[in-house]
């Protein structure tokens, strides 16, 4: 038996990332779309159907039907101002330029956003050529074969709903933080070097960098839940993860401060105990409720069902009482112990606030609140832009005590 090829193998492992799945959809719709324009044309090579199916055919289905719209509309403003042009001039150096300047100018106009050169660019073609008129039929037709053929393509063959990814990553930088509140409390009894410190404090700041990769992968979760068929209550979804990610940003800034302020106080106490030994354990065991807090909303933004999510709440729940508790236990035997390190109060302080606003932040009750106006404000702004369509979603929807479900047990049905 031939051994199969490490590429191919390869290609197999990864055959559920957005990236393969978007080479292979976009192959074989572009090659579809060749052949629908060899039956439905004279042209001997169409190739302008099977490129306008590479572009149209995104890894959404949002993408493609705003994309394959965006394209047909830009192409179609070319060739109109191109037909325009060759029945009043011909091709000269001038006139190109004219041509160039108006094609854009009327790109902006029609609204074709990232496809503007596209109208310039169809509009050269067939201003380019003695049969301009036949040429800009041609054009038109293998252009709206192509956008065709690449929105069918994504109506028959849904693009995947990318949410999981979304909630992978999502997860992945929960549990980055949960391991970096863990290092930040390693033993607070001992000396801790200036540059131990400061290396946690560059960690929190690379978080951003997390944040960033997280965002896009939320931002493709949310387009390929518009206008899919195979998703029930989208906007609950969308709404659920997009609300995780701002909590989860919020408390990586107040990590960061967080891990500043240790390195402030390392710099500080160089060649002393970070701090006393009772003091270190309560402060070292409210820094592991902080992290387990963090895990444990990250779990709850992603459970798949009502009855994990359930559980996550419970588990958050625990982990913030136990966080408080901790806290104020902190707090009592700081206060016992202010009167030998006085000038350094104010750091001991900003420790506790932190604490504080991570543990807000991370709160059940206000989440529900934040969920629940975000989801209004979604109704509200929806209601203003489309009048219509809301009314007719809000007259054939089904009654409200046969969809009910919980807030936080929003899994995408697919």
């Amino acid at each position: 038996m031939p051994e199969v090829p490490e590429p191919v193998i390869e290609l197999v492992k990864r055959r559920r990332e957005p990236v393969v799945v978007q080479t292979l959809r976009s192959t074989a719709a572009a090659t579809l779309a060749y052949v629908a324009a060899l039956w439905l044309t004279d042209a001997r090579a169409p190739l302008l159907a099977p490129l306008t199916a590479l572009l149209v055919v995104q890894v959404t289905l949002y993408a493609t039907l705003t994309s394959g719209i965006a394209r047909v509309n830009s192409v179609v403003a070319g060739v109109t101002v191109a037909v325009g042009f060759s029945a009043l001039v011909g091709l000269t150096w001038w006139s190109l330029g004219l041509l160039i300047l108006v094609s854009l100018v009327v790109g902006h106009l029609v609204r074709a956003g990232d496809f503007i050169p596209e109208v310039a660019i169809s509009a050269m073609l067939v201003l380019g050529v003695s049969h301009a008129t036949d040429l800009a039929l041609s054009r038109v037709l293998e252009t709206v074969i192509g956008a065709a053929v690449g929105l069918l393509f994504n109506l028959l063959f849904v693009p995947p709903v990318w949410v999981q990814p979304a909630e992978e990553a999502l997860l992945g930088l929960a549990d980055r933080m949960r391991r970096l509140l863990l290092h930040m409390s390693e033993p607070m009894d001992a000396p801790r070097p200036v540059g131990r410190a400061a290396a946690r404090l560059h960690e929190a700041r690379r978080l951003d960098n997390d944040i960033a990769q997280v965002d896009a992968a939320l931002v493709q979760a949310e387009e390929s839940l518009r206008f899919n068929p195979r998703v029930k209550e989208a906007l609950l979804s969308r709404v659920v993860l997009r609300t995780g990610l701002d909590t989860l940003e919020i408390c990586t800034v107040v990590t960061r401060v967080m891990a500043r302020t240790l390195t402030d106080l390392a710099r500080e106490r160089r060649g002393e105990p970070l701090l006393p030994s009772d003091v270190a354990e309560a402060l070292e065991e409210l820094f592991g409720h902080l992290a387990d807090a963090v895990q444990n909303f990250a779990v709850l933004v992603t459970s798949p069902s009502s009855g994990s999510s359930e559980k996550a709440e419970d588990r958050l729940a625990e982990a913030l009482e136990a966080g408080h508790a901790g806290r104020e236990k902190a707090a009592h035997l700081m206060l016992a112990r202010v009167r030998k390190h006085p000038d350094q109060w104010h750091l001991l302080g900003a420790l506790l606030t932190e604490a504080d606003r991570l543990l807000d932040e991370l709160d059940v009750e206000k989440r529900s609140t934040r969920l629940a106006e975000e989801l209004d404000r979604y109704t509200r702004e929806e209601r203003d832009r489309h009048p219509v369509l809301y009314e007719l979603k809000r007259r054939f929807r089904l009654p409200r005590s046969r969809r009910r479900r919980r807030p936080d047990s929003r899994r995408t049905e697919v």
